[in-house]
């Protein structure tokens, strides 16, 4: 394939709720889309970099200059054979990982409209619905919180995963397991802890939950690795697993018992494989994390978690979770058994909205060779 064209998307979308993290508060998002053009097919494709430098080093502003400055020009017009020839052409830029993946993603979905194949398929996914779960914001009172939750059970999301930060932990999770004490439960604490705070993560221990995310520094896995032995539950690495090569060295030193992948985390489809296959290789369980995405990056998500050990419900919710208008049509929807299904159709397997792309656009740029 060559390709002869891209449109760079700007869009912002309202969320349907504030999302605070232990970063900010979100009231919306704002996202690149990639329109790709091939000789006779068009892929779209998501960056997921946000507008500040708190979950990664990586902005929208960053990610836009690289894929212009640098990626765009590599590749267009390039005889690119399958994803693994775009990662080798674009090897000698070093980081900027989501800007990479947002065009890896692409060659992906072209690969499988070429083959007329779903992007499920063609990575080699072997199930027809991946298990949901449903990731909530830190909330200003508890018992928001709560009734947070309840409208979730009540829409048959199986797992929750509520976010946390010092002051706002402890107290919050002992009611949320006093109201709910049998659901499934986990934490995401966004890097917010250090070793300093070890009182506060032994007394999670009580309240009987699924994992700890990323209590510790984003870039630390040496720490992990002893926690790990201080504390009975489970850690889950995130935002310290940049690419294959530190998922083998937290495998390697045993940092951890679970971890997820974010494909754009990692630069694409093709590392976050080779993540998931070092994770099986060393018994460490794998879950597919979010990053706020619409229709279009929900849809490679749900590919990539097809994979036999994504074994944990994942971060893959309804598209009515964050948006009241999603950009592909029809929306992602939660079936009965608190399940996504996987769109069968070739490539993405989902069709792009473009009447809703133009409500949500800011700005348009044509790149042609």
């Amino acid at each position: 394939m060559k390709i002869e064209r891209i449109d760079l998307l700007y869009i912002k979308m309202p969320l349907v709720l504030p999302f605070e993290t232990n970063y900010c508060r979100d009231y919306d998002m704002e996202k690149l889309i990639l329109k790709v053009y091939t000789g006779d097919l068009i892929a779209y494709s998501e960056c997921v970099a946000e507008v500040t430098p708190t979950y990664s080093y990586e902005t929208i502003g960053t990610a836009r200059e690289i894929l212009k400055t640098f990626i765009f020009p590599t590749v267009m017009g390039k005889e690119i054979r399958d994803p693994e020839c775009y990662c080798d052409l674009v090897s000698w830029i070093r980081g900027h990982e989501m800007a990479k993946a947002s065009v890896e993603n692409a060659v992906w979905v072209l690969k499988a409209l070429e083959k007329g194949v779903s992007l499920a398929a063609l990575i080699g996914g072997d199930t027809d619905r991946v298990v949901s779960g449903v990731s909530i914001g830190i909330q200003d009172r508890v018992e928001e919180l709560i009734d947070l939750i309840g409208a979730y059970l009540d829409k048959g999301y199986p797992r929750m995963k509520v976010k946390i930060k010092p002051g706002k932990d402890v107290k919050i999770i002992e009611a949320v397991r006093n109201h709910y004490p049998d659901i499934a439960l986990m934490v995401d604490a966004n890097n917010a802890y250090s070793l300093k705070d070890l009182q506060v993560l032994r007394e999670l221990d009580r309240y009987n939950l699924l994992m700890v995310e990323q209590p510790l520094d984003y870039d630390d896995i040496v720490d992990h690795v002893k926690l790990r032995t201080l504390i009975k539950t489970p850690i889950c690495l995130d935002e310290s697993i940049h690419s294959p090569y530190f998922a083998r060295v937290a495998a390697e030193l045993n940092a951890c018992q679970i971890i997820n992948v974010k494909q754009a985390r990692v630069g694409g489809l093709k590392p976050a494989v080779e993540v998931h296959d070092i994770s099986r290789e060393n018994n460490i369980g794998v879950w597919c994390g979010g990053m706020m995405e619409t229709g279009i990056g929900r849809a490679v998500n749900v590919a990539l978690a097809t994979l036999p050990n994504f074994i944990y419900p994942s971060d893959i919710s309804a598209s009515e979770r964050y948006w009241d208008r999603d950009i592909i049509d029809p929306a992602f929807t939660l079936n009965s058994d608190g399940t996504i299904s996987v769109p069968t159709g070739p490539g993405l397997g989902v069709h792009v909205d473009e009447n809703a792309l133009d409500r949500y656009m800011i700005s348009r740029e044509v790149f042609r060779i």
